[in-house]
């Protein structure tokens, strides 16, 4: 794959950030910590690298550096934050702790007219040191407050950085500016479409797989749905789908996994009825991570019943989309801290007998939905609500019982329906995920002049394009109304509902 953009970790938050906007300019990209073997980040035979920020000073003993196969390759650069400082402290320049540091919104000022920086004023800054001696054969480019070099570049070797943040949302014009350096300046072809992903896709399940028999896992989310389809397009009826009904399902969705896979998509599904097993399993169990790795053994080892009566398979197909990599902080691909555990991720057995399939594994959400769109999936199962491999696991919180599902189940349904009704729901309406969450917390409340003590119920919804960062949706009010009276008064057991106001991050978008 030559035309693509290898991004180096140096330990930035918003890394992930850096990749969603050069996918955003259609060009493909992977994200590398910064010390990964040459031969592992050469391998996309990269045309182009991008220098992430990062949290260390240049001059700290074990600081993150430059490798050196990275400058010997003569290729384009754009180093941003600690990238900018790496790569000055790399070519021979000077960079010292900042006077004043720089956190927050700040202001700009291009010093080289007729460049992309004449169209950015307004940017986000955070860091401590700055460059303070540019390296031989760069000029600058802009200025800050507190940068005198707020940007620089080397216009013969193609090596540009910037201090600032252009990934984010609060750099105007910042995403235009990593195009600009990844089509026009590197000259990469905007090639990374959804039909470009399903050619790609379907060439690399077809070499992994060969005329072997495969299980899909299906659960009725989005990502499971998108995998499964996009698989048998490659393979047809060497493709099983394989349905558990773990009992932590949303209201009727058993039901419509079934109708869709075998009705609208014409594969072949197994359908398993396994609540009983699961609830037996999570009996007692409180911890969120004990919670999350018990339905992922569980569910391996069902697939692994069922393999036996289909031959036993050798490859399960799961619809693992990057986020799901990123929080789980999978060893191959980033640094970042481990959030939690995804059943998928982390929380698969270590001595299960299948080799995975996952076609989506590098795929934000937006892309996930745009290939199945292109793969001609019904819309609604394609902007269908996203759902947790765990399912109600991760939103009940506590010791997960019959009983208490179900009262999730009722008051998520209650949600779900008001907010379609609202027009809230579905591709373009403003709400990318909603959900209602039972907490393991009671409170006094008045029915018919008695008193109650019973659970509370938290709502949730969030926007968002690619679930890495999320912000509160501001509900209107007499939604927020009608959504908490029906489930105080249709469902048993609840008596208080509050609404979840914490953006991602510092939240994650899952209570659990």
């Amino acid at each position: 794959m030559k035309n693509s953009i290898a991004i180096l970790d140096f330990g930035s938050q918003y890394a992930q950030l850096i990749a969603r906007r050069v996918r955003e300019a259609h060009v493909y990209c992977e994200l590398f910590p910064w010390d990964a073997p040459q031969e592992e980040i050469l391998a996309i035979q990269p045309q182009a690298f991008i220098l992430s920020g990062g949290p260390n000073s240049v001059y700290e003993p074990g600081a993150p550096i430059i490798q050196p196969f990275i400058l010997d390759s003569k290729l384009p650069i754009l180093g941003i934050c600690y990238g900018m400082q790496a790569l000055t402290h790399a070519l021979g320049g000077q960079v010292d702790p900042s006077a004043q540091r720089e956190y927050g919104q700040a202001e700009i000022q291009p010093l080289m007219p007729g460049t992309m920086l004449d169209e950015i004023s307004k940017v986000w800054m955070s860091h401590g040191d700055r460059v303070t001696q540019l390296p031989p054969g760069f000029v600058a480019l802009a200025t800050s407050g507190s940068s005198p070099y707020a940007a620089m570049g080397d216009f013969s070797r193609k090596y540009f950085a910037l201090q600032f943040h252009p990934e984010v949302n609060h750099t105007p014009g910042g995403a235009a500016l990593i195009e600009h350096f990844v089509v026009d300046i590197c000259g990469l072809r905007p090639d990374w479409t959804p039909q470009s992903i399903i050619d790609q896709s379907i060439a690399r399940i077809r070499q992994q797989v060969g005329k072997n028999r495969v299980l899909a896992a299906v659960s009725g989310g989005v990502d499971s749905s998108v995998a499964a389809a996009l698989v048998h397009r490659a393979i047809g009826d060497q493709l099983v789908a394989v349905f558990v009904d773990t009992g932590l399902l949303r209201r009727n969705e058993p039901e419509q996994v079934v109708i869709a896979f075998r009705e609208m998509l014409g594969v072949e599904l197994v359908a398993i009825n396994a609540a009983d097993e699961y609830f037996a399993a999570l009996q007692g169990e409180t911890d969120p991570e004990k919670k999350r790795k018990i339905v992922g053994e569980k569910f391996i080892r069902i697939f692994e019943q069922q393999a036996k009566s289909l031959g036993q398979p050798q490859f399960l197909v799961q619809g693992t989309i990057y986020p799901d990599v990123v929080e789980s902080s999978a060893p191959d691909r980033n640094k970042a801290e481990k959030i939690k555990t995804h059943h998928n991720v982390g929380g698969l057995p270590d001595d299960m007998t299948f080799t995975l399939v996952e076609p989506l594994r590098y795929l934000f959400k937006d892309e996930v939905r745009a290939v199945g769109e292109a793969l001609g999936l019904p819309l609604e199962m394609v902007w269908r609500q996203p759902f947790p491999g765990p399912g109600l696991t991760v939103r009940c919180l506590g010791e997960v019982t019959p009983e208490r599902a179900e009262r999730l189940r009722a008051a998520d349904a209650i949600l779900i329906e008001e907010l379609t009704a609202a027009g809230l729901l579905g591709k373009g309406a403003g709400t990318s995920q909603a959900f209602a969450v039972l907490l393991p917390v009671r409170s006094v409340g008045v029915m018919g002049d008695q008193r109650t003590y019973q659970e509370a119920c938290a709502i949730r919804a969030v926007l968002t394009d690619d679930f890495m960062t999320a912000d509160w949706v501001r509900l209107p009010y007499e939604v927020l109304a009608r959504v908490s009276t029906r489930i105080v008064n249709e469902v048993r057991g609840i008596n208080r509902v509050v609404y979840d106001i914490t953006s991602k991050p510092p939240a994650t978008i899952e209570w659990e």
